[in-house]
């Protein structure tokens, strides 16, 4: 059953359903969760049966309404968590006192539907499998890492997994699209295998949509887990032009790139980024595939709108060091030397995590704090990187924003990814 959170005064149910309810059954079906919910109501005639906040059945049914959309708000269904023990995890790379949510290893294939979030299918039962196929949940996003099996469970830090490519064919033979991932680690599931793994899943095109390379995470918190290093910038090069390559190739194959490198290849590299029609549909943006071209290619279209902006204002752009190098060569000379701003751009620290977390959005506040102390007297305001908070406005150590401010005693301002808009809100 899934319980009613809110419901729409425009709801058919409005003044017959009360917040607290249960949905038992749609047309004498039980109900899982809210995604089942909205697959089932999407028929003609419908029959609801709630049990209301004393566990008393009520039937409700509905025939002449419009059932695309009944107006109800459910709690979130519990989260499927992960049984794995991958060697790269970052959440076993966290130490304790952090944001609760923080610690949650999701596992989930609804949320891959719903929110994009990676799931490797390790914990699926064949009634799961055929519930996807059923109600059409896709396109997923899966974790695959390396086709090679035994290598596979080694990475995922178990040995009773189902094998990866007999379930991506099913669910693409049956119309499943797929997103897939490898996160890429030294001396591991790259070289050899990673040109396998390339190779065996774009036999799977255009089922499987895209791939995305992504370079492991480490952090300083690593006692007692599973020896890892970080890609050295040659190393990174040679995955970038491995990647470019296999594009070429299938570009000509399937009229798509299908495979992508993440950013960070290319920022540890200090190469160019590609132009931004190669990343396509921007597939993978969320996993940091093309975010950068799209941060630049938005500023450069919209950078005229700072025509006549002046002001004696001091600022300082606080980011991380991965964006650094492309911030200060794409939009800070246009900013200082064509308008004519005084603003300084400073790569902030992560003594938190370790200085091989460089990514803004894994900066504290007790880092940025630190990095805004330093610049105190430099500077009459501070903008923030537009990822560093959630949508409670608490960054990762759990520090308010309101606590930032007070103790920065500075104007603080959280910057968009249209920084167009950040640098005129700054300006005015």
């Amino acid at each position: 059953m899934i319980k009613v959170s809110e419901i729409s005064p425009d709801s058919p149910l409005s003044d017959r359903v009360r917040p607290g309810w249960s949905v038992a059954k749609v047309n004498g079906s039980n109900i899982e969760d809210s995604i089942d919910f909205r697959f089932k109501t999407a028929v003609e005639k419908l029959w609801l049966l709630f049990t209301d906040r004393q566990g008393k059945p009520v039937r409700i049914n509905l025939d002449n309404f419009d059932l695309n959309d009944l107006g109800l708000t459910f709690y979130d269904d519990p989260v499927r968590t992960c049984g794995n023990k991958c060697i790269f995890c970052f959440v076993h790379q966290q130490p304790k006192g952090m944001r609760r949510s923080l610690y949650i290893r999701d596992e989930d294939y609804r949320l891959s539907f719903t929110h994009g979030n990676f799931v490797t299918l390790t914990n699926l039962s064949e009634q799961d499998i055929k519930r996807i196929i059923k109600q059409r949940l896709s396109p997923l996003y899966v974790s695959v890492h390396t086709t090679n099996e035994k290598l596979r469970q080694r990475m995922l830090g178990k040995a009773d997994i189902p094998p990866i490519l007999p379930l991506l064919k099913r669910f693409t033979g049956n119309g499943i699209a797929i997103h897939t991932q490898v996160v890429l680690c030294p001396g591991i599931n790259d070289g050899d295998d990673l040109k396998e793994t390339i190779s065996e899943l774009s036999e799977l095109a255009p089922g499987i949509e895209s791939l995305a390379v992504v370079p492991v995470g480490l952090t300083r918190y690593r006692d007692r887990l599973p020896k890892l290093r970080s890609y050295r910038p040659e190393e990174a090069a040679e995955i970038v032009h491995l990647i470019e390559k296999y594009q070429r190739q299938f570009l000509k194959r399937f009229g798509t790139r299908f495979l992508w490198a993440a950013d960070e290849f290319f920022i540890l590299a200090g190469l160019d980024f590609p132009c931004y029609h190669t990343y396509e549909e921007m597939h993978q943006f969320e996993n940091g595939v093309g975010m950068v071209r799209e941060f630049v290619t938005a500023f450069n279209r919209r950078r005229r709108v700072l025509a006549g902006v002046e002001s004696k204002k001091r600022v300082v752009l606080l980011t991380g060091h991965s964006a650094f190098p492309f911030l200060q060569r794409h939009i800070m000379p246009y900013l200082t030397d064509h308008i004519g701003l005084d603003v300084e751009l400073r790569a902030v620290v992560n003594k938190f995590w370790g200085e091989t977390v460089t990514v803004s959005g894994l900066l504290t506040g007790e880092d940025m704090l630190a990095a805004g102390r330093k610049y105190q007297a430099k500077f009459d305001t501070v903008v923030l990187p537009p990822n560093c908070l959630n949508a409670d406005n608490l960054f990762l150590d759990g520090m308010s924003l309101e606590q930032f401010r007070t103790s920065l005693e500075k104007p603080v301002v959280m910057g968009s990814y249209h920084l167009t808009d950040t640098v005129r809100e700054v300006f005015a």
